[in-house]
């Protein structure tokens, strides 16, 4: 229960973990499209830049946490969808900096100049998706009442009490 409360606390913190599984979930059962890309900001650590399970992180656990009403659930998944295109651009451009990364860290040859150049390139996406997460995080935080903004505080709390201190700091 513990890891799960933990789970839910990082996925309000970027607060784009509700909209975007709930815009998963809409997206996936109304998508016609037969092609086979990879799905939007997966591929990077645990669940990609965006957090665990991309931007819509873990929303299953989130109206129960939260006790959102179906209207917000209805208006998180329209706010989701207004987001949709913008974060498959994202998801492109990340997916493409990162590829043109690592083929210059692998490279046959050390070439420091084009891995700076490239990491810089990973590290403009990653600030353009923190600004997305924040538009989002914004929009979504407008739904909740006061006490649901008091409940994802203490959860946020919560889960930063239970985090680990950094390496050095132990």
């Amino acid at each position: 229960m513990t890891k799960r409360l933990g789970h839910v606390a990082l996925a309000l913190v970027g607060a784009t973990a509700l909209a975007a599984l709930f815009a998963a979930v809409h997206a996936s059962a109304q998508d016609q499209n037969t092609s086979q890309t990879p799905a939007p900001f997966m591929g990077r650590g645990r669940g990609g830049p965006m957090g665990p399970g991309g931007p819509m992180g873990m929303l299953p656990m989130l109206p129960h946490e939260l006790q959102l009403t179906a209207t917000q659930q209805d208006q998180i998944k329209a706010i989701a969808q207004t987001h949709r295109d913008e974060w498959k651009a994202l998801a492109d451009r990340a997916r493409s900096a990162h590829d043109a990364l690592n083929s210059a860290v692998t490279a046959d040859t050390l070439d420091e100049t084009t891995i700076r150049a490239k990491s810089a390139d990973v590290a403009a996406v990653d600030a353009d998706m923190a600004v997305a997460r924040a538009h989002v995080h914004g929009e979504v935080l407008q739904l909740l009442t006061s006490d649901q903004k008091a409940k994802l505080k203490t959860l946020k709390a919560q889960f930063n009490a239970r985090r680990p201190a950094p390496r050095g700091q132990r």
